[in-house]
C-alpha cells in the first residue's frame, strides 16, 4: 500500500474516532499534537477527564490472514505506549507552564482501534479507555 493510501485511511481513522468521542461528549482539545519524540492523534476533554487517544487504523484484507496484524489493538505494542505515555507527560509539563494543565481532575491514556474495508467504509470501531 502506497504512503499516500496509508495515510488516508490514518486520517479516516482519526475523523471517525474523533466524531465517535464528540457524540459521546468529549471536546477535542488538539489533534495531532506533534512534539521532537513523536506525536499524540487525539486529545480529549470531558467532565474533568482528560484523555490522551492513540488512534489505530487498519484496512482489513481482501487476501486471506497473511503477515502482519489483523486487529488495530495489535499495533499498540510495549513501545507505542511508552511512548505515549512520554508525550503525555511533555503536554502536561507544557500545560502546566501555560497555565492550563491543572483544571483536569482525572487523566487518562486511551486506545481507539478502528478497521475499515478496503473502499474506506467503518467496519467496527473499539474505544479502550485507560488502555495503558
Amino acid at each position: 500500500m502506497s504512503s499516500d493510501r496509508r495515510h488516508a485511511f490514518g486520517r479516516r481513522g482519526e475523523d471517525l474516532a474523533a466524531a465517535y468521542l464528540e457524540r459521546h461528549g468529549w471536546r477535542i482539545l488538539e489533534r495531532n499534537h506533534r512534539t521532537r519524540a513523536g506525536e499524540i492523534d487525539l486529545i480529549a476533554t470531558r467532565r474533568g477527564t482528560l484523555a490522551f487517544c492513540e488512534v489505530k487504523t487498519l484496512v482489513r484484507r481482501r487476501a486471506p490472514p497473511g503477515r502482519g496484524p489483523s486487529d488495530p489493538l495489535e499495533c499498540v505494542g510495549p513501545a507505542k505506549r511508552s511512548r505515549v505515555r512520554r508525550l503525555a507527560r511533555a503536554w502536561l509539563a507544557q500545560s502546566d507552564a501555560e497555565g492550563g494543565g491543572r483544571r483536569h481532575g482525572a487523566i487518562r491514556l486511551d486506545v481507539i482501534a478502528v478497521l475499515l474495508a478496503p473502499d474506506g467504509t467503518l467496519l467496527r470501531l473499539d474505544h479502550l479507555p485507560s488502555a495503558f
